[in-house]
C-alpha cells in the first residue's frame, strides 16, 4: 500500500496530496545533476593555450586558402573564420562551463553555418541562389531559436536547483529549533554548510 503525506494549501484548509519524499528527492537529485553537467572547466592556463592554438589554426587555415581563386577561396576563408568562431566560443564554455556560454557555441555554430552556406550560395544564380540563401537563412533561425531555447531551459534549471536547495536547507534549520543551545547552534551551522549557507 502506497502511503502519502497530506498538506494544506496556504489559501485553503483542503488537504492536497503530496508526492513522497523519495520522489522529490530523485526530482531535486536529477536537476542538480543537469545543471552541473558541465561542471568540469579548463584551468586559466588551459584556456590561454586553447586561444592561442585557435589563432595558430586559423592563421593556417587562411595561408591555405591563398592557392584558391574567386568563389572557391571566400568559401574557404569563410570556412576558416567560422572555424575558428565556434572554437573560440566552445574554448569559452569549457573554460566557463555556463549555460549562457553554451548557448553561445551553438549560436556560434549556427551562424558560422549559414555564413559558409550562403557564401556556397554565390555559387548559382537567379532563383536558385535565392532559394539557397533563404534556405540557408531559414536552417540559421531555427538553430538560434534552439540556441536561446538551450539558455532559456538552462536558467530554469539553475534557478530550480537553487530553490531546492534553498527548501531543504529550510527543512534542516527548522529540525534544528527543537534543540537546545549548543546542540542547535552546532545543527544550525551544520546545515549552512551542507547547503552553502552564510
Amino acid at each position: 500500500m502506497q502511503m502519502h503525506t497530506t498538506m494544506f494549501s496556504a489559501t485553503s484548509m483542503t488537504p492536497k496530496r503530496c508526492p513522497s519524499r523519495i520522489s522529490l528527492l530523485a526530482a531535486a537529485t536529477l536537476l542538480l545533476a543537469m545543471s552541473s553537467a558541465h561542471a568540469l572547466t579548463t584551468s586559466n592556463a588551459e584556456y590561454k593555450d586553447g586561444k592561442t592554438r585557435i589563432a595558430a589554426t586559423y592563421k593556417s587555415d587562411k595561408a591555405a586558402c591563398d592557392s584558391l581563386k574567386d568563389n572557391a577561396k571566400d568559401i574557404c576563408v569563410q570556412e576558416g573564420k567560422a572555424k575558428e568562431k565556434v572554437a573560440l566560443a566552445e574554448n569559452e564554455y569549457a573554460h566557463t562551463g555556463k549555460v549562457a556560454d553554451d548557448a553561445k557555441v551553438r549560436k556560434a555554430r549556427a551562424e558560422s553555418n549559414y555564413a559558409v552556406a550562403k557564401e556556397k550560395c554565390d555559387d548559382q544564380s537567379g532563383n536558385a541562389k535565392d532559394v539557397c540563401v533563404k534556405e540557408a537563412k531559414s536552417i540559421e533561425v531555427k538553430a538560434l531559436a534552439d540556441a536561446k531555447m538551450v539558455k532559456t531551459v538552462g536558467a530554469a534549471r539553475t534557478g530550480a536547483a537553487t530553490d531546492i536547495n534553498d527548501a531543504n536547507y529550510k527543512v534542516a534549520a527548522e529540525k534544528c529549533d527543537a534543540l537546545a543551545s549548543d546542540a542547535k547552534a552546532s545543527c544550525v551551522s551544520a546545515a549552512k554548510a551542507k547547503f552553502g549557507k552564510t
